[in-house]
């Protein structure tokens, strides 16, 4: 039985659930029988380098699901014959961050008893994308991916076109050259940021020039600044686009649109040390909504998406089987930066 316990570095996914999924996936399997010993805490504990706490913890999991019970003396043992089958989800984000924890906390919540959710992180990174998803070592009924990448697109498009896309659900980002039928969630990048513009235009109509700060080597997506464009274009705003926030001078009558928090908090202290008045002489728009963004000097204006409902939605998926493509909501929302 403990060669049937698989503990999993790369894995976000606390390890006492994954030590409780191992142990629901052997019953499932017909591997680990009813009746059936455990091994000891001490015995996982060394065999696999977990803190006795966290062997623990999972074992108190199962015994909540009414999966396994103890007797003082002998320890932990099987308790049910068999667990239904339930959901096997892989979940692959690009980066953790509060916007990205609401995601997971909302699919997480969605999902409930009814699946349980393998977590990876690939920063970014293409090869450790590759890496990860090459890896897997379960027959996962739903694979569930948010596609943001500095380098390497064009091959994650070809390594997520070999995937099953009945399995396949793409989160946040829907990546141009996926074919076949796959469910996703996503953000129309390009068009979200000129709506949510217009929706500012009164506010913003107060200054005389719009900034845009993009990185040249972001994950973010190019569509943005093309979004942008157009709605200055369009609304004749005298507008630029700088590549960081050190590289300009600040002046009365600028607002600033951020995109990476680096940037926001490094635009803040700049106009705190130069002292100029946030929301009257000069402005900001950050992207994406956090809780901070309320609190910060008052209040800072987001043009957001939806996070919590763009996680809920891609649970409803997952659960549903259903592959549908969602675009997600995309909101202003006026604070005193503005």
């Amino acid at each position: 039985m403990l060669q049937l316990i698989q503990i999993d570095e790369f894995s976000s996914t606390p390890k006492y659930r994954q030590l409780a999924n191992a142990i629901i996936e052997g019953i499932q399997q017909g591997k680990i029988k009813k009746g059936e010993l455990l091994p000891s805490i001490n015995e996982v504990s060394f065999e696999h380098y977990m803190a006795r706490i966290t062997v623990e913890k999972g074992y108190n999991y199962l015994k909540q699901q009414g999966i396994i019970d103890s007797i003082r003396g002998k320890g932990f043992y099987i308790k049910v014959e068999e667990v239904p089958r339930n959901l096997r989800i892989f979940l692959l984000f690009n980066k953790l961050s509060v916007h990205k924890k609401i995601i997971y906390d909302a699919f997480v919540k969605a999902i409930g008893d009814q699946g349980s959710v393998d977590f990876y992180i690939y920063n970014n990174d293409f090869n450790l994308f590759k890496k990860i998803v090459d890896s897997r070592d379960r027959d996962y009924t739903h694979m569930v991916l948010i596609p943001h990448f500095v380098e390497g697109e064009e091959m994650a498009v070809d390594l997520i076109n070999s995937l099953p896309k009945e399995k396949l659900i793409l989160l946040d980002k829907l990546l141009p050259g996926i074919q076949g039928k796959f469910g996703a969630v996503y953000e129309d990048f390009e068009h979200d940021i000129y709506q949510s513009l217009q929706q500012a235009k009164e506010s913003v109509a107060a200054y005389q020039q719009i900034r845009l700060v993009f990185p040249a080597q972001s994950y973010y997506p190019k569509e943005i600044v093309q979004g942008f464009i157009n709605f200055c274009r369009d609304y004749a705003f005298e507008y630029d686009v700088v590549e960081s926030v050190n590289e300009v001078i600040l002046c009365a009558g600028q607002v600033y649109i951020t995109v990476m928090e680096d940037d926001l908090l490094l635009l803040l202290e700049r106009i705190r040390n130069e002292s100029l008045q946030l929301g009257k002489e000069i402005g900001i728009i950050s992207y994406n909504e956090t809780p901070i963004k309320r609190l910060l000097f008052e209040g800072i204006a987001t043009i957001s998406t939806d996070f919590e409902m763009l996680g809920r939605k891609a649970a409803e998926l997952v659960l549903s089987n259903e592959r549908n493509k969602w675009p997600n909501p995309f909101v202003f929302i006026s604070r005193a930066s503005l």
